[in-house]
């Protein structure tokens, strides 16, 4: 799938992101959250490049993009407020441009947290898909009951994003929300990005 550079607005923010339409008609659409903004994290990432090919084998239009205040994007780091509306803004101008209702949104790591916390009750995003969701280093903070199908995904070396937290967490989600682990994968999924991928589009 070949990739552009877009621009888009989230509040008073412009951002930059790379979309990919397909030629037909979408069999869907979903954006991509990178990692921890902080810690060197942008669009430009091998897990969130594993996440683009599971959507694209499915024949999913996509945005990645850069969150507040990383590459391109204006603004600075917010401690996930802003950084969560960056998310729906994503959602809201993917929606547009492939010309879908709604969008299912992932995230790696940081950005799995942003993808629940604006994902779940936001009616412009039908999915959530958070990958190695660092439980063990922030709460989720989400209610019991999840109105949407979630992915949670995570190795099963990963400390940062231990199994039996999030086992507990798609309990509390409920019915719609399934948890996969890959065996062998750490939090960076270094050497494991062939089977997250197949995981995810599995799961789509």
């Amino acid at each position: 799938m070949i990739e552009s550079h877009v621009v888009f607005r989230s509040a008073e923010l412009q951002l930059e992101g790379l979309i990919a339409l397909p030629e037909s008609r979408a069999a869907g659409a979903a954006v991509v959250c990178h990692p921890h903004p902080m810690y060197g994290g942008s669009m430009h990432n091998n897990v969130v490049e594993a996440v683009l090919d599971a959507l694209w084998r499915r024949g999913f239009a996509t945005l990645r993009f850069n969150f507040r205040g990383v590459g391109g994007s204006e603004g600075e780091y917010d401690g996930g407020e802003g950084e969560a509306e960056d998310a729906l803004a994503a959602a809201r101008f993917l929606a547009t441009k492939a010309e879908v209702q709604t969008v299912t949104v992932a995230g790696y790591s940081f950005g799995a947290a942003m993808s629940l916390r604006a994902g779940l009750s936001d009616p412009a995003v039908n999915r959530v898909i958070a990958i190695a969701l660092p439980v063990a280093m922030m709460n989720a903070g989400v209610r019991e009951g999840a109105s949407k199908p979630v992915l949670l995904v995570s190795g099963d070396r990963d400390s940062y994003s231990p199994v039996e937290p999030l086992r507990e967490l798609t309990q509390k989600l409920g019915g719609g929300a399934r948890l996969e682990i890959v065996p062998g994968a750490d939090h960076f999924f270094g050497g494991y990005e062939p089977q997250l991928s197949s995981v995810i589009a599995g799961a789509l």
